[in-house]
């Protein structure tokens, strides 16, 4: 079973950066799509930033210029690097990770971790 374990998370001031990482139990070549997905209270869970196998990145429009999804295959390792943060970016966010096969696509979440943006 695949784990995917988040870190980074924290309480900073509007304007200031955090780096989110996500940590897989396995290779992960073996992964089509990473991607970072956000919740706000009261909100539903949204995609952020995704990354494919193929090196392709996109981004939800609130964040580009901001973000930057990244990863590091040695480590077996996204990155999530999120600089001039403002409170609407306030939420837990959550890792996945998606290996398409011929007959069924396997999804991964991680536990999520908390970002709290203060004005």
């Amino acid at each position: 079973q695949v784990q995917l374990v988040e870190s980074g998370g924290g309480l900073v001031q509007a304007g200031e950066s955090l780096t989110l990482s996500c940590a897989a139990s396995v290779n992960i070549f073996t992964f089509n799509v990473m991607a970072w997905y956000r919740q706000a209270p009261g909100k539903q869970r949204e995609l952020v930033a995704g990354t494919t196998s193929g090196g392709s990145t996109n981004y939800v429009d609130a964040v580009k210029g901001r973000f930057t999804i990244s990863r590091n295959n040695a480590k077996n390792t996204v990155y999530l690097q999120m600089n001039s943060l403002k409170p609407e970016d306030t939420a837990v966010y959550y890792c996945y990770a998606e290996s398409i096969l011929i007959v069924q696509t396997l999804r991964s979440w991680g536990q999520g971790t908390q970002v709290t943006v203060s004005s």
